[in-house]
C-alpha cells in the first residue's frame, strides 16, 4: 500500500513539471516535451556514469549519509526533521522513502513549543559534486509530499507538496 502511494507521488512529482513544458506550445508541444524528455534522458545516463559512488545528502553537522533513517531539516534549531525513513529507492538522481515529518508549533515560543507528527512521503533529487569528494553525488532538494494532515505554516496550512533545497555540505 504504502509501496504504490509513493510511486504514485514520485510520477506525479516528476509529471506535473513535465506538463509545464507543454503548456502555451500549441501543437509543437508534444513534439517539444519528447524532446525535452529524450534530453532529460541522455542527461541522466551522463550523470550516473560520471558519479562512482552512491549518492548521498548531507547532514546538519556536513557528513554525507546514505538512506540516513533520520534527517533534520531545519538545521539551526531542530524544529522540523524527518524520522523513521524507509527508503524504497536510492538511485542517481533520485531517491524515495515513507517516514514521519516532526515539526514543533513553536506555541507560544519554540522552546516551549510541542512536536506534532505528519506522515510524510519524501523523495530526494537532483545532483551535483560534492565538495571535497571526487565521484560522489549528493542530492541537492527534497519534496515532501502529505498523504494527509499536513503541519501549518505561518498560521496556515502547508501546501500538499512542498520542496526545499538540502545542504550543500561543508566546504
Amino acid at each position: 500500500m504504502k509501496r504504490g502511494r509513493l510511486t504514485t507521488a514520485v510520477a506525479a512529482a516528476i509529471s506535473v513539471p513535465a506538463l509545464g513544458l507543454g503548456l502555451g506550445l500549441g501543437a509543437g508541444a508534444l513534439t517539444s516535451a519528447a524532446q525535452a524528455s529524450s534530453r532529460a534522458s541522455s542527461a541522466g545516463a551522463v550523470f550516473v556514469r560520471h558519479f562512482s559512488e552512491q549518492p548521498i545528502v548531507v547532514d546538519c553537522q556536513g557528513q554525507p549519509q546514505v538512506r540516513p533513517g533520520k534527517l533534520t531539516l531545519s538545521c539551526a534549531d531542530g524544529n522540523d526533521y524527518l524520522t523513521g525513513l524507509s527508503w524504497t529507492s536510492w538511485t542517481a538522481g533520485l531517491a524515495s522513502a515513507t517516514g514521519v515529518q516532526k515539526v514543533n508549533d513553536c506555541l507560544p515560543y519554540c522552546a516551549a513549543g510541542h512536536f506534532h507528527a505528519y506522515p510524510v512521503d519524501v523523495i530526494f533529487w537532483g545532483g551535483t559534486s560534492l565538495h571535497g569528494h571526487q565521484g560522489s553525488q549528493r542530492y541537492t532538494s527534497v519534496t515532501l509530499l502529505y498523504p494527509s494532515t499536513r503541519p501549518n505554516v505561518a498560521a496556515h496550512r502547508a501546501p500538499a507538496t512542498v520542496t526545499l533545497p538540502l545542504l550543500a555540505g561543508s566546504s
